[in-house]
């Protein structure tokens, strides 16, 4: 009477519950449950025509759309695995990846063709709607397993080597009905893929909002005057995106004062967003859900959990206790610890910093053909994050830094995030990034990167001041640059670029 968990079924069942509704909206065309289901049926077919087998790879490269969201399930029906390829990398990035998982069959955007040029696989797809209208629907294979991989995730990485993810049947399913509680999910939900589906299978939000029967809207980029505009026309009721992402919608909206009339949560991860892009993003009538994960983690693996109490504190407190990263999610259990250099628990007391480590139903199988990298993450029996974070009183985290971006100057640690969250309350301030710089005395001290808002200025010695006016001054920056920060696709800040530079 046990029957494994596949994601599968979240599309087999609401093609039955909900035929007519629309799952996908995607520029001027529009897929009911049922169209989709049968796309998706005739994508397996085609992929099986061209001779893919379980346990082949299956990589994709497109934009957000019917493509990329229908190889969420195509491939798996027959038992292959598949590979979203991050659309922002270059050719040589990308064609390191297609050696690396061994792709048998690529399918790319025509506009992103050029990416693949040199490319050398058995096949390669530029012509989707073609591949599909030339095949049969296939039926598919049985899941026997549901530890089997079915997708491999490369990290985007700020650093190093990239490293191939690897996400099971049953870690898609539980983190899919773990967005699906956490989030509201319900029939009656939009979801706009502001969210490249690249990062982290976009988050398993495939799953999810087709697991609720809910609609899917596409967006190849997630322009603020677009994003308003779907939100609007479509009725969305759901987007999620890395704090830049939110942060360019906000201040969209306070410049043309724009306030949402109805109910939209907004769900940020994928860095820790300080307080002043919360409060910029709630003044646009949204409700922000602040998530905390890896790729590793399937994505979000904690949930700042919303309090009803919190609801009448003043909208600073509010931001600040929304910035935390919280606890496990409600699928992850009490997989969730911050721990020393001996894996003993820190103490719950807000200034104890510890990496973070976590394990449970939503953390990867492993990384693909690298053991000793999948050993060493694993130590212990609890997969190690790489983040410091401090555990507070009522049990929820709070990042700190990642290792490698602690400041340590005159012994003492500080950390990168706490000085950025300060930098960010400034009002000409729009994104910053704090690095270690080489320092004769102290060893290495704090380096501020800003970038500032369209039509304000402000001095490296103004930001200065205003920092040493809120924090400890050792902490605060020594030297500050102006200038646009470079980001990797999912919107992380390339920090090791930023490091590097100090040091030219």
């Amino acid at each position: 009477m046990i029957a494994p968990l596949t994601p599968l079924d979240f599309l087999a069942r609401t093609a039955l519950v909900y035929p007519g509704a629309t799952a996908v909206v995607d520029g001027g065309r529009r897929f009911t449950y049922a169209e989709f289901h049968a796309r998706v049926h005739r994508l397996a077919g085609a992929l099986r025509s061209l001779g893919v087998q379980p346990g082949d790879r299956v990589a994709v490269l497109a934009m957000n759309g019917v493509a990329a969201l229908e190889a969420h399930f195509g491939p798996m029906l027959i038992g292959a695995i598949v590979v979203m390829l991050n659309t922002r990398l270059q050719s040589e990035e990308i064609g390191w990846i297609l050696r690396h998982c061994g792709a048998k069959v690529l399918i790319v955007d025509p506009p992103l063709r050029h990416l693949v040029s040199d490319a050398a696989l058995p096949h390669i797809i530029d012509d989707y709607e073609g591949l599909l209208a030339a095949a049969s629907p296939a039926e598919p294979l049985p899941v026997t397993d549901e530890n089997a991989c079915i997708a491999i995730n490369y990290t985007s990485g700020t650093t190093g080597f990239p490293k191939g993810v690897m996400y099971t049947h049953r870690g898609a399913w539980v983190n899919a009905i773990g967005e699906l509680t956490e989030h509201g999910l319900t029939p009656r939900s939009v979801y706009l893929w502001t969210l490249p589906l690249f990062h982290c299978n976009g988050w398993c939000f495939p799953w999810a909002v087709t697991a609720a029967g809910a609609r899917h809207v596409c967006l190849p980029r997630p322009e603020p005057a677009e994003v308003v505009r779907l939100i609007e026309a479509e009725g969305v009721t759901h987007l999620c995106g890395a704090p830049v992402v939110v942060a360019s919608l906000a201040q969209h909206c306070a410049t043309g004062q724009i306030r949402f009339p109805r109910p939209l949560r907004i769900v940020t991860a994928g860095a820790p967003p300080p307080p002043a892009v919360i409060r910029a993003a709630e003044e646009t009538g949204a409700e922000i859900a602040h998530a905390y994960g890896l790729t590793e983690t399937y994505g979000p693996h904690t949930i700042c959990a919303w309090k009803p109490e919190w609801d009448q504190l003043p909208s600073a407190e509010r931001a600040q206790l929304k910035a935390r990263q919280g606890v496990a999610y409600l699928v992850a259990g009490t997989g969730l610890r911050v721990v020393d250099d001996h894996m003993c628990d820190v103490p719950a007391d807000g200034a104890t910093m510890g990496e973070v480590l976590m394990r449970g139903n939503n953390v990867m199988l492993g990384y693909y053909d690298n053991p000793q990298a999948t050993a060493d993450a694993f130590t212990g029996g609890w997969f190690h994050s790489g983040d410091i974070a401090v555990l507070h009183p009522d049990g929820y985290i709070e990042l700190r830094d990642r290792k490698k971006d602690i400041v340590i100057s005159g012994g003492e640690n500080i950390s990168s995030i706490e000085v950025e969250k300060v930098l960010a309350e400034h009002p000409a301030v729009a994104e910053v990034a704090i690095v270690a710089a080489p320092d004769p005395k102290w060893g290495e001290v704090p380096k501020a990167y800003v970038g500032l808002k369209p039509g304000t200025s402000a001095t490296a010695e103004e930001l200065i001041a205003w920092c040493r006016q809120r924090i400890a001054h050792f902490k605060c920056p020594s030297h500050v640059e102006f200038g646009p920060l470079p980001r990797t696709a999912t919107g992380k800040v390339r920090k090791n670029e930023l490091r590097a530079r100090t040091r030219e």
